[in-house]
C-alpha cells in the first residue's frame, strides 16, 4: 500500500499537462499541488528577478511558462486555475483603486479619452492591414486588429503600484485611458464578432453603450461621495469581525457583477469599487487587501505564462508572422497613445505609450473568441497568444526604465527627509 502511494505521488509530480488538467477538477489532492507549483515557482522567480534588479512581475509570468506545457509540462490551464486567476486580477485592480482618487481620473479625462481613441484606432487598423497584406481572409484580419486593440490595465497598474508611481500624471492618464479603452475595445469586438456572423445588432450595441458609459460616469463622479456617507453607517451596524473589509469586498464583487451586465469587464468594476472607497476606509482594509492580492496575484500572472505555446514557432513562416504581429502590436499602441499624450511632454508621452502596450489576458480572450467562432485559425490564434504574452513580458522592464529618473529623484528626496 505504501509503495502504491509513493508511486502515485511520483507519477503526479511528473504528470503530463493532460493528466493534471483532467484530474484537477475531480481529485482534491491535485488542488494544493497545483497551487504549490504556481505560487512557489512564481514567488521564487519573483525573488530571483528582483535580486537581478528586474521587475518581479516578469519572473511570475515566466514561472507559468516554465512549469507550463511549453517547457517542463508540469501543469496546464484548467477551470480551477482560471478561477483563481480571475480572483487575483480582481483583487489586484481593487487594491490599485484604493490608491486612486476619482478627482484625478476626472481631471485626466480629456487627455485619457484621446489616448484611448488613438490607442484603439491605430492598433486596429495596423493589425487589420498587416494580416490583409499577409493575404489572410478579411474577417480573420479584423479579429487580429481587435486583439491588438486590447490593453491589460492589470499589468501596468501592478508595475506602477509596486514602484509607488500611481500618483504621477502619466500614471493617471494610463489608468483612465485603460478604463475607456476597455469600453471601446468591447464595441470593436462586438462589431467584428457581429460581422463574422453576418449581422450586427446596432440597437443592442447602442443600449450597451449607454449602460456602460453611464455605469462608469456615475461611479467615477459620485462613487467616493456616496461611500463616504454610507460606509460609516454600515460599519456602525455590522457586528461581524473586520466589518469594513467585509463591506469593501461585498462592494467589489457587487460592482464587478454590475460591470459585467453593463458591458465592461468585471475587473473595471473592481477597480471602480476600490476608487469609491479610496480615502473612506481604514488602513486595516488596505493591509487585508494587500494580503489577499499577494496570495492570488501569482495565479493571474503565472496563468498568462501557462497559455504560451512555443510550438507556434515550429515553421519559419509562423515565426515571421508572430514577430510581425508583436512588432505591430508594440508600435501601434506606442505611436497612437504616445501621440495623443504628447502635450504632456515627451517623457510622459513615452510613459503613456509604453504603459498602454501590454495585452495580457485581454488579448488572449479576444483570440479565444475568434477561435471559438471559427474565423481565426490555430496558427493565428497561437501567434496572438504569443503576442499577448510577449507584450506583457516586455512592458514591466520598459516601464521601469522610463520611470527610472523619477524613481531616483523620489528615493533621493526620501533619503534627504
Amino acid at each position: 500500500m505504501t509503495e502504491q502511494i509513493e508511486q502515485t505521488e511520483i507519477a503526479l509530480m511528473w504528470a503530463t499537462p493532460e493528466i493534471l488538467t483532467a484530474t484537477a477538477n475531480t481529485d482534491a489532492a491535485n488542488l494544493p499541488l497545483a497551487m504549490l507549483l504556481i505560487f512557489g515557482t512564481a514567488k521564487a522567480l519573483d525573488e530571483l528577478l528582483e535580486r537581478l534588479h528586474q521587475p518581479g512581475i516578469v519572473g511570475q509570468i515566466l514561472a507559468g511558462v516554465l512549469i507550463g506545457p511549453s517547457v517542463l509540462r508540469w501543469l496546464a490551464p484548467n477551470d480551477f486555475l482560471n478561477a483563481l486567476a480571475e480572483l487575483g486580477v480582481m483583487f489586484l485592480l481593487f487594491r490599485v483603486g484604493l490608491h486612486v482618487k476619482s478627482s484625478d481620473l476626472i481631471k485626466a479625462g480629456p487627455t485619457a479619452t484621446l489616448v484611448a481613441l488613438l490607442g484603439v484606432i491605430v492598433p486596429f487598423l495596423a493589425g487589420w492591414g498587416l494580416l490583409w497584406i499577409w493575404g489572410e481572409p478579411m474577417v480573420e484580419s479584423m479579429f487580429v486588429g481587435a486583439a491588438l486593440v486590447a490593453t491589460s490595465v492589470a499589468i501596468t497598474a501592478q508595475v506602477l503600484a509596486a514602484q509607488n508611481l500611481l500618483q504621477e500624471s502619466a500614471s493617471k492618464i494610463i489608468l483612465a485611458a485603460a478604463v475607456i479603452d476597455d469600453l471601446l475595445g468591447f464595441f470593436v469586438l462586438a462589431v467584428v464578432s457581429g460581422f463574422s456572423k453576418g449581422r450586427i445588432n446596432f440597437v443592442e450595441l447602442c443600449t450597451t453603450a449607454v449602460l456602460a458609459v453611464g455605469f462608469i460616469v456615475v461611479l467615477v463622479k459620485w462613487g467616493t461621495w456616496t461611500m463616504g456617507r454610507v460606509l460609516p453607517h454600515i460599519h456602525q451596524k455590522m457586528r461581524t469581525g473586520e466589518a469594513q473589509f467585509t463591506a469593501a469586498v461585498i462592494l467589489m464583487f457587487g460592482l464587478s457583477v454590475l460591470a459585467s451586465y453593463a458591458g465592461v469587464a468585471a475587473i473595471i468594476g473592481a477597480f471602480l469599487a476600490g476608487m469609491a472607497l479610496s480615502g473612506n476606509v481604514e488602513q486595516r482594509v488596505h493591509d487585508l487587501t494587500d494580503g489577499v492580492a499577494e496570495l492570488l496575484k501569482p495565479f493571474f500572472l503565472a496563468g498568462i505564462g501557462l497559455h504560451l505555446n512555443l510550438s507556434t514557432l515550429r515553421t519559419l513562416s509562423s515565426i515571421w508572422l508572430t514577430v510581425a504581429i508583436i512588432l505591430v502590436a508594440i508600435a501601434s499602441k506606442f505611436i497612437g497613445c504616445g501621440l495623443a499624450s504628447l502635450r504632456l511632454g515627451r517623457k510622459d508621452a513615452l510613459r503613456v505609450g509604453i504603459g498602454m502596450t501590454p495585452r495580457g489576458e485581454v488579448g488572449m480572450v479576444v483570440a479565444q473568441i475568434g477561435l471559438s467562432l471559427g474565423v481565426v485559425g490555430q496558427r493565428i490564434y497561437d501567434a496572438l497568444v504569443f503576442m499577448a504574452v510577449a507584450t506583457t513580458l516586455l512592458a514591466p522592464p520598459l516601464l521601469r526604465a522610463v520611470y527610472k529618473e523619477h524613481q531616483s529623484e523620489a528615493n533621493k528626496t526620501l533619503f534627504q527627509a
